[in-house]
């Protein structure tokens, strides 16, 4: 497969410490890709290594079809996004924008063309007289991306992109960035920790872990299936339990030795109230309520079952559960994390019972 951007085999190292540990990922032309992982894992070295602002000790990194390890940062050809903006106080919206021009020498003409077509791309226009204290964190973040795309470069670098915006305008900017990108064909990298601003934005997943990078994919494969114990545990609302073959379905006697971590995410677990409700009774289990959360589409439920906080998710359709109520809980499936693999265990009751979940 022929990629846009690629790293192969990166190590960088600060001091004793290793920020990245035989880092290689490959991003195609016009795909937008989220490095994706905790504070501290390594999402940023990575980005500011392929714009150049940063060395790696070992390994390459290639951009379109030419490795860069030892070209400049300004003639690499990528545009940055920084997570603070670093606009220019003191210009207006305009020349932030034709700084980059400028620098390069363009001419005058060029330059009132470039930012014309920039401003009405972002919806600046408007305020193309103002200065970047005059704006609002949103109408900021898009100067900071205009200016990035200005001198037209090969790839866009985005460093926490939505980090200062509130949350409400964080929303409206995801959509905005992804259809705008999509729309100019970039290949373009952005770092987050935010795993639904990963999942709604990008094309492409990049799960960075202590410098190493533990899957990447597109977001419904990195959900559904993870290759990892951690990315099973990070992705979405998992709960990690020690052993699961306690629970009805998962133990028995063709259950081998040993240690049996797995996770358990909310859609695996279905609630009821009583045997009624729930379609396998016979591999339900008995738990009572411990916590209920508003999510606006559903409510999140927190159950005790066998010593083990669980939770679920149940339909507002449905009748409600309070702190303290008894209520089952069929545990549809389970992510065995042994051996350092993952694998999906389905519970017994459903072949048992011939029933099709």
């Amino acid at each position: 497969m022929s990629y846009e951007v690629e790293l192969k085999h990166i190590e960088k190292y600060f001091g004793s410490f290793k920020a990245a540990d035989d880092a290689s990922f490959g991003v195609e032309k016009g795909q937008l890709a989220g490095l994706l992982g905790p504070s501290g894992s390594g999402k940023t070295t990575l980005l500011r290594m392929l714009a150049g602002l940063e060395q790696p000790d070992k390994g390459d990194i290639w951009i379109a079809g030419r490795r860069v390890n030892k070209i400049p940062a300004r003639e690499r050809g990528i545009g940055f996004v920084f997570q603070n903006y670093a606009l220019f106080r003191h210009m207006t919206v305009r020349d932030n924008l034709a700084f980059g021009l400028r620098v390069q020498k363009v001419d005058g003409h060029t330059i009132k063309v470039r930012t014309d077509e920039l401003l009405e791309l972002t919806g600046l226009t408007a305020v193309a007289k103002r200065y970047p204290q005059q704006l609002s964190g949103g109408q900021r973040q898009r100067v900071a991306f205009a200016r990035a795309l200005a001198p037209n470069p090969k790839v866009l670098l985005l460093d926490e992109p939505f980090a200062a915006i509130d949350a409400k305008v964080r929303k409206e900017l995801r959509s905005w960035l992804r259809e705008a990108i999509h729309n100019l064909g970039i290949t373009s990298l952005f770092v987050t920790h935010d795993q639904d601003e990963a999942v709604e934005v990008a094309d492409k997943i990049i799960i960075v872990n202590k410098g190493r990078i533990e899957q990447a994919g597109s977001p419904v494969e990195i959900y559904q299936s993870p290759q990892s114990p951690f990315v099973a545990d990070f992705i979405g609302e998992s709960v990690k339990v020690e052993d699961y073959t306690r629970f009805k379905g998962f133990g028995g006697e063709n259950v081998s030795a040993g240690a049996h971590q797995g996770i358990i995410r909310p859609e695996f677990i279905e609630l009821a109230k009583d045997e009624r409700e729930i379609s396998l009774p016979l591999g339900a289990e008995q738990g009572v309520v411990k916590a209920t959360y508003f999510r606006g589409s559903n409510m999140a439920v927190d159950i005790e079952v066998r010593g083990q906080i669980l939770r679920a998710a149940r339909s507002l359709e449905k009748e409600p559960l309070q702190v303290g109520d008894k209520a089952l809980a069929f545990i549809h499936r389970i992510y065995s994390l042994e051996a350092g693999q993952t694998r999906i265990i389905e519970n017994r009751a459903k072949r048992q019972e011939s029933v099709v979940i």
